[in-house]
């Protein structure tokens, strides 16, 4: 089947990642004849890449979110790096239910379900070799310009809900390209969604940090700057 019949519908659930779950759980499915993603072997069909379009397309990711030095703990860094099948600071797992979901679970306020409550949501666990850590993709306050993605306990409300935000960039989205917008974002205008650094690349030193930023919107046709727009992956590369 080719890869545009199988991404991300804006009405529909992550079908895209291969991926269906309600908040707190998660079953997985193959994803057809598709080239796999950079999970380790350990953590298997279970895991996502997440890629930014600026650096990759479904067919080469070329660089994965992962956490910096692979340490498990609150406050670590989390970046883009090369994928690797061997490297477990890549290896995240997902979480999905709607933004309707999250809130009756009490993760994001009722203003963010009121804006967003149709849409899928996701929170974004990281479980090197497969061992889920407790520890989520996140922010350590509520979003603000240029702060940057950290580990943080997954119980966290709101900063560790990231929405997919297809409606604001519905010609990408046709083709698995999406905003992240954080969970904790008070401003419905210009969100503030995940964002990599503007003129930074994944192999410069010091490791660029991804971080929020309010969401561009570019002219009057809802573009969307390719830093803020990501894909995701499920399984391991062969």
């Amino acid at each position: 089947m080719p890869l545009k019949s199988k991404v991300l519908a804006v009405a529909a659930t992550l079908t895209l990642v291969g991926v269906v779950s309600t908040v707190g759980t998660l079953s997985t499915s193959t994803v057809g004849t598709l080239p796999a993603s950079a999970a380790t072997p350990e953590c298997g069909q279970s895991c996502i890449s997440i890629f930014s379009r600026a650096f990759g397309t479904y067919a080469q990711p070329n660089f994965v979110e992962a956490v910096l030095d692979g340490v498990a703990r609150v406050g670590q860094p989390v970046i883009v790096k090369r994928a690797s099948s061997s490297d477990p600071s890549e290896d995240l797992i997902p979480s999905f239910g709607t933004v309707s979901d999250f809130f009756a679970a009490g993760m994001v306020s009722a203003d963010v379900n009121r804006h967003y409550g149709n849409l899928d949501a996701a929170q974004i666990r990281y479980a090197p070799l497969g061992v889920p850590s407790g520890l989520c993709v996140g922010l350590a306050t509520a979003a603000f310009q240029n702060e940057g993605l950290t580990l943080q306990p997954c119980a966290t409300p709101a900063t560790t809900v990231w929405i997919v935000d297809t409606p604001d960039s519905p010609a990408t989205a046709a083709d698995g390209y999406f905003p992240l917008v954080n969970g904790s974002t008070r401003n419905f205008s210009r969100p503030f969604v995940m964002t990599y650094p503007r003129n930074a690349f994944p192999t410069d030193e010091p490791t660029p940090y991804i971080h929020v930023r309010h969401l561009k919107l570019l002219g009057n046709e809802h573009i969307v700057p390719d830093r803020q727009l990501w894909g995701a992956r499920p399984g391991v590369l062969p």
